[in-house]
């Protein structure tokens, strides 16, 4: 008999094509579902692991989505909250794919403006446009700068 820990292990099932996003920061795994339209209402059967250990980070999350490849769109949505996300298609139970996230210079129809007069916030068909400058985003149309709680920002 030792005294040593059991060794944890991580156990979410395999899925045979979709998506698995990794390396989400630690508690932010929610956020992502919220981003991606995912709620306990939607057909997608999603697993989701929180603050699991990890070599890269400390803890992470991690969320793996059944018969769902996510759009340029929605990456350029998690990339904003989960900088270092790694992103891998599945199919036939194989990565057939994996990149990580880049927040893009130009965010358009992803972020809406905390300006309410801001043109986009109107009844004109004019979508959200920002540039990104370090952590900071700047709307085109107004300059309202979002520097903080971008999350609560994403359309």
């Amino acid at each position: 008999m030792t005294n040593e820990e059991p060794k944890r292990t991580l156990v979410i099932s395999t899925i045979e094509n979709g998506t698995v996003i990794d390396h989400i920061k630690a508690g932010e795994a929610l956020t992502v579902l919220r981003i991606l339209g995912i709620t306990g209402s939607t057909r997608e059967c999603v697993s989701v692991a929180t603050n699991v250990s990890s070599k890269a980070q400390e803890k992470k999350d991690v969320v793996k989505i059944e018969n769902r490849e996510l759009k340029a769109q929605e990456v350029d949505r998690i990339a904003l909250v989960a900088p270092n996300a790694t992103i891998n298609i599945i199919r036939n139970f194989r990565v057939i794919e994996k990149k990580g996230v880049i927040i893009p210079p130009v965010l358009i129809g992803v972020l809406r403006c905390p300006n309410p007069c801001c043109i986009t916030n109107t009844n004109e068909p004019v979508m959200s446009r920002f540039e990104m400058h370090g952590k900071k985003a700047v709307c085109s149309y107004c300059d309202a700068v979002i520097s903080s709680d971008i999350s609560s920002h994403i359309i």
